[in-house]
């Protein structure tokens, strides 16, 4: 597994320099379900998965979809937004009630406002129609390694960044005031990296290429909106944030905790 790595600060290094995280660079078949509504394409990803080495399992509406969730329980599901009856905005929205397993939007339409809808939803990724098996393929690697990451629980602890906010890396959420609040996936992934590196500059690549995916490395947008959603929830006023700062054309930089002389 890659481990970020930071470039020590020598003695003689100014207190407040920024300090940039610098990245290292380095199964058993996998159960998908393919939600659409149109043959041709279930067929066209069929294919596609079968060649490599997944089993596959198909559903032509959202109720269908449900039902073979729970029945089978796949490693990751592929959800088309525009079906009748039940939709995949929908879809994913009664999913999410029930099941944090991956999800990825097909779509004919590229528009933000869906994507962001999606996102907001729970979907762990979005690909627009048409699209080739290269892209299909690579998509769904990320989405299943980073899903493997988030559920692997080496740590059992509670972080006291201050007397505020408590960072509960077994359970993936925060308690901020006393309140538990849940943490999607990937905002887990986003926040742990960041306080893994706390302190540091982490630049906008190597998040990406950690919460994301090798594919999502110029998704600048992407991570701007996932650090957005961290704010609203940990920032006593988001605009102020006194946890996750922005470096300007570096990256992002989480509260050194463990030195009250940081800000």
């Amino acid at each position: 597994m890659i481990v970020i790595e930071g470039i020590s600060p020598c003695g003689a290094q100014v207190r407040r320099e920024p300090r940039i995280v610098v990245m290292s660079q380095t199964g058993p078949a996998k159960q998908i379900l393919v939600v659409d509504d149109e043959p041709r394409m279930v067929r066209f990803v069929k294919m596609n998965l079968d060649l490599e080495g997944y089993q596959t399992l198909e559903a032509n509406d959202g109720f269908q979809a449900l039902e073979k969730v729970r029945e089978y329980e796949p490693n990751l599901v592929l959800l088309d937004v525009e079906m009748p009856g039940l939709d995949g905005f929908e879809t994913l929205k009664r999913l999410r009630e029930v099941s944090d397993i991956p999800a990825i939007m097909l779509t004919v339409r590229s528009d933000e406002g869906d994507r962001i809808k999606g996102l907001d939803l729970g979907a762990d990724d979005y690909i627009t129609k048409p699209f080739s098996p290269r892209e299909l393929s690579s998509r769904i690697r990320a989405v299943l390694r980073r899903f493997e990451v988030t559920n692997t629980r080496p740590e059992d602890q509670i972080i006291n960044i201050d007397d505020r906010l408590q960072v509960d890396l077994q359970r993936r959420d925060v308690i901020v005031d006393g309140e538990r609040l849940s943490l999607r996936p990937t905002e887990y992934r986003l926040l742990h990296q960041l306080i893994q590196n706390a302190g540091w500059v982490v630049p906008h690549e190597v998040l990406l290429t950690k919460v994301w995916g090798h594919e999502y490395v110029n998704d600048n947008h992407l991570l701007r909106l996932y650090i957005t959603y961290l704010r609203k929830k940990i920032e006593m006023d988001p605009s102020k944030p006194r946890y996750i700062f922005t470096e300007r054309g570096l990256g992002y930089r989480f509260r050194d905790y463990k030195d009250s002389d940081q800000s």
